[in-house]
């Protein structure tokens, strides 16, 4: 508690002075900690399913995740680029600027996220059979898409980006307690609404309701610490001061925060083309492919975590001209992602069986149809754990180029990463070996595109630091 910061200049001194390792800690470990709560109120709605031993329901929530995602790919392109923006500017002084980005960023994000409501609500059974939805599981699918993604699609947005701008002038700790909050109220309510309050067969239905419920709190949460922290930090509600931002800072908020939304939506459409080759073997191999996407999400949010937490750092401290700190919080995050990604292979190696088991029971509803899904999972996980080195690896090097100002270079990383090698590969793979090669397209694409970002992080350093 005692690296808390107080006031403006207390949480601006993390980002200049404080020793890099223990700033990235200051900034991280919240981040971490909160990423990892809200990776676990998602595991948890797939957990609660998994207790009714239906394979089919918890196909139904793996089918939905591409439209979460989009929403965070939404989350993205007003967090991070307005975030970035917002470190940037503090870096030159220019705290006034700032705050304008700030409230645009908000009410931005306020316009898009009832346009993406309206859109799934209008189009969600075609967009769910797109999606791989079968008649087994179209009811499920659809109910939970429209409590989550319709009526509280708001909330969920408003938040994300809440806590990124929060982040984003020192307040971690109060943005990563405000969305754990909410993972938190969640893993509370799940059971109560999926098994007291709903009759049997609404399990689905009653996560949705929990989840709802828990981002509305969330938001409610963040929006009063913005409140709180806007009378000594470049914070806004204001409607004027979003009206107000230039159209220089408006170009840069897209310039950073629009390849970053591409990215999660490449990387969204990645996961959709997993999920149809996977259903058009079975819906077993679906649903053993959901549950991985679950596990393996364990490492990916931590090193995320990571990431967010530098992000800031590096930002503020190309802007000021500190280069030569700007590196060393891009190496020591690097070395950090590495370790946990190393880590995370030897566990998940030897626990893939009782970890997949952990996300569906064989002792209730179709005992073959649960074991034969189990067995594709542990299998699935096995695989695609060797992934996560390569993973935090392009992790690093697109949110280390997004925090100096550069929209072009991750986006191009990612049309490599998703368009070039992953996607190619998995229909590739799928048609030699079957599921086994869908499996292994991720670390096959992940370790190739590693390379790539590492050269294009160090080429894109040299030409920003010269123009600086």
């Amino acid at each position: 508690m005692a690296d808390r910061p107080k006031t403006a200049a207390d949480r601006e001194r993390i980002f200049a002075d404080m020793p890099v390792g223990r700033a990235l800690y200051v900034m991280a470990a919240p981040t971490v900690i909160s990423q990892l709560i809200n990776l676990i109120y998602n595991m948890v709605d797939a957990f609660y399913i998994g207790r009714t031993g239906d394979p089919y329901k918890m196909a139904a929530t793996t089918i939905t995740i591409s439209l979460m995602m989009l929403n965070v790919a939404f989350g993205n392109l007003y967090g991070i680029g307005g975030g970035s923006l917002m470190a940037r500017l503090m870096g030159l002084g220019r705290h006034n600027e700032a705050k304008a980005v700030s409230s645009f960023a908000l009410y931005a994000t306020m316009a898009t996220a009832v346009l993406y409501a309206a859109a799934v609500g209008m189009f969600r059974e075609p967009l769910l059979r797109f999606l791989g939805a079968s008649d087994a599981t179209i009811g499920y699918a659809s109910s939970y898409a429209v409590i989550v993604l319709v009526i509280g699609l708001l909330p969920m947005m408003l938040s994300q980006v809440l806590a990124h701008l929060l982040r984003n002038v020192g307040c971690a700790k109060e943005a990563s307690f405000g969305l754990s909050g909410g993972g938190v109220l969640n893993m509370i309510l799940d059971p109560l609404f999926m098994f007291v309050i709903l009759p049997k067969g609404m399990e689905v239905t009653g996560a949705a309701i929990a989840t709802a419920l828990s981002n509305f709190c969330a938001c409610i949460y963040l929006l009063g610490v913005y409140r709180r922290t806007e009378k000594d930090a470049p914070l806004s509600l204001r409607p004027a001061d979003a009206r107000s931002v230039s159209r220089e800072n408006r170009r840069s908020v897209f310039a950073v925060g629009l390849p970053s939304a591409i990215q999660l939506g490449l990387f969204d459409l990645a996961n959709i083309c997993a999920n149809r080759l996977a259903s058009a073997h079975s819906d077993l191999v679906l649903a053993g492919l959901g549950i991985v996407m679950k596990i393996e999400r364990i490492p990916n949010a931590v090193n995320i975590g990571i990431c967010q937490g530098m992000m800031p750092i590096v930002a503020y401290n190309y802007s000021s001209g500190n280069h030569a700190r700007m590196r060393e919080t891009m190496k020591k995050a690097r070395l950090y992602g590495l370790l946990i990604a190393g880590a995370s292979i030897i566990l998940l190696e030897i626990f893939a069986r009782p970890v997949s088991q952990l996300f569906l029971s064989t002792s209730a509803g179709d005992t073959a149809a649960a074991l034969t899904t189990l067995g594709f999972a542990a299998l699935f996980l096995r695989i695609r754990a060797f992934a996560s080195p390569g993973q935090f690896l392009c992790y690093n090097s697109s949110f280390s180029m997004q925090a100096i100002g550069s929209g072009s270079a991750p986006l191009l990383l990612a049309c490599v990463r998703e368009l070039v090698m992953y996607i190619p590969l998995m229909f590739l793979l799928d048609g030699l070996f079957g599921e086994v090669g869908l499996a292994a397209a991720l670390p096959a694409g992940e370790w190739l595109t590693a390379v790539f970002a590492v050269i294009l992080l160090r080429r894109v350093l040299r030409k920003k630091i010269k123009q600086a």
